[in-house]
Formats: C-alpha cells, sequence, structure tokens
C-alpha cells in the first residue's frame, strides 16, 4: 500500500468524532481502518470518505478485535497509527451496578486499547516509528458520582498509555493521551444538551480531528503526551 495506515476504533455516525477522524486522515495522506459494531454505518462511511475500509466490530469482545486486527494486517499491511476513540461508560450509583459492568468498561477501554497496541507495535518497532493516540476526558483525572466505572477503566487507561510512551517512545514510537473535556457537538447532543449555547461552548470533531492530526505530525523533539481539549465553558 502507497498511503500510511491509520486504524481507528469507535467510528460512529456521519457527525461524530470518530467519523471525522476517519474523514480528516483519508482525505490527508492515510488509508483508514474503520472499527465499530455498526456494519451499516460504516459501509456507508466507506463509501463516502476515500481511502476507507470498514471492518465492523465490537471491541469489547477481545476475540473478535483480534480476529479483527489480524485481518487488517493481511489486507492493509502494517499500521503507522492507532486512533483507540471507542469508549464505554457505565452510568449509574455504585450499589446499582454489578462488576460485569465494571468489567465491560475495562474491556472497551482498557484491554482493547493493550491488544490494539500489542498486535501493532512489533511492526511499528520494526520500523523505528508509530503513533498510539488514545481519546480520553478528565474521568480519567478523578472520580465523580455515577460514572465510577467509567473513571476506574479511564484512569487505567491513561496511566497504561503513559506507561507504554515511557517505554516505547525512546523506541520511536509516540504515544499520546488527548483529554477531550467538552460536550461534542452533534445534531444530537446540541438540542437535548445545551440547545441554548453558542457554537464555541462545544468542542466540534472536525476540529477534534485536526488537532489528533497535529499531534500525530508533531516532529520527536517535542512530542506530547497529555493534550487538553477544553473549551472555556467546561469545568476544571
Amino acid at each position: 500500500m502507497d498511503k500510511k495506515l491509520c486504524i481507528v476504533t469507535g467510528v460512529g455516525p456521519e457527525t461524530g468524532t470518530g467519523a471525522e477522524i476517519a474523514r480528516f486522515f483519508s482525505e490527508n495522506g492515510y488509508h483508514v481502518a474503520m472499527i465499530a459494531r455498526t456494519k451499516e454505518n460504516l459501509k456507508y462511511l466507506e463509501k463516502k470518505y476515500p481511502n476507507t475500509s470498514a471492518y465492523p466490530c465490537d471491541v469489547g469482545i477481545i476475540e473478535k478485535l483480534e480476529e479483527t486486527i489480524n485481518k487488517i494486517q493481511v489486507e492493509l499491511g502494517s499500521a503507522d497509527v492507532i486512533i483507540h476513540n471507542a469508549p464505554l461508560g457505565t452510568r449509574g450509583p455504585i450499589l446499582d451496578l454489578s462488576y460485569e459492568d465494571l468489567e465491560n468498561n475495562f474491556r472497551v477501554n482498557t484491554t482493547a486499547l493493550l491488544v490494539l497496541s500489542q498486535m501493532t507495535l512489533p511492526k511499528m518497532l520494526e520500523k523505528g516509528s508509530g503513533t498510539i493516540i488514545v481519546t480520553g476526558n478528565t474521568a480519567a483525572e478523578r472520580g465523580k458520582e455515577g460514572w465510577g466505572f467509567f473513571a476506574a477503566s479511564k484512569s487505567a487507561q491513561k496511566i497504561l498509555a503513559e506507561s507504554m510512551a515511557r517505554e516505547f517512545g525512546p523506541k520511536g514510537i509516540h504515544v499520546a493521551y488527548i483529554i477531550i473535556d467538552a460536550l461534542i457537538d452533534t445534531p444530537r447532543t446540541r438540542p437535548r444538551l445545551a440547545p441554548d449555547k453558542p457554537d464555541h461552548f462545544f468542542a466540534a470533531p472536525t476540529h477534534i480531528a485536526k488537532e489528533i492530526f497535529n499531534v500525530v505530525k508533531q516532529d520527536r523533539s517535542t512530542w506530547s503526551f497529555r493534550v487538553e481539549l477544553r473549551p472555556y465553558g467546561e469545568y476544571w
């Protein structure tokens, strides 16, 4: 393949962050392998966006994720960029939730990151270059009532990413954690959650994608690990 390969998880509807990441990278020199649960949406995006390939998969089913990454590597080659954007956030009081809920959050947010990395890092290390980007939020920094399971898994995700950054950075692999602490502007979220807010209150998926692209293109001498995208309206 002439183009570099970018694998993106969590590629949802056209107006969302994952789809915008896929579109922006596909228009800027990459072939994008799109991973998400909904086959119909992925096939729609595959037809609309050039240089993309659809790979339906629930990343929380680890065996299926392993099969999917193997298939991508056979069909498209080794990845240059991994963007783990698939989230799971189970919400509710601690006493109302089960250990299965906690494990589900960890599988999607943290274990999937481990599997993606373990399956793609060997080829990156052979080349001496590669990038792994993880999209997160402030839940990785502190607990919050009603979001304990999500926060626990995102915190583990961030620490795993930081550990990989320290281990593989000296070997040419850039690992970065993008904290998107904002209400993301989509046709669903704006009217339901903040219909009266101005445009700049929201984080626009198009610009989130551009910022992630900028991080991927950073010079090695100024690599970032923690990058925060935080509109003025968000609480610190």
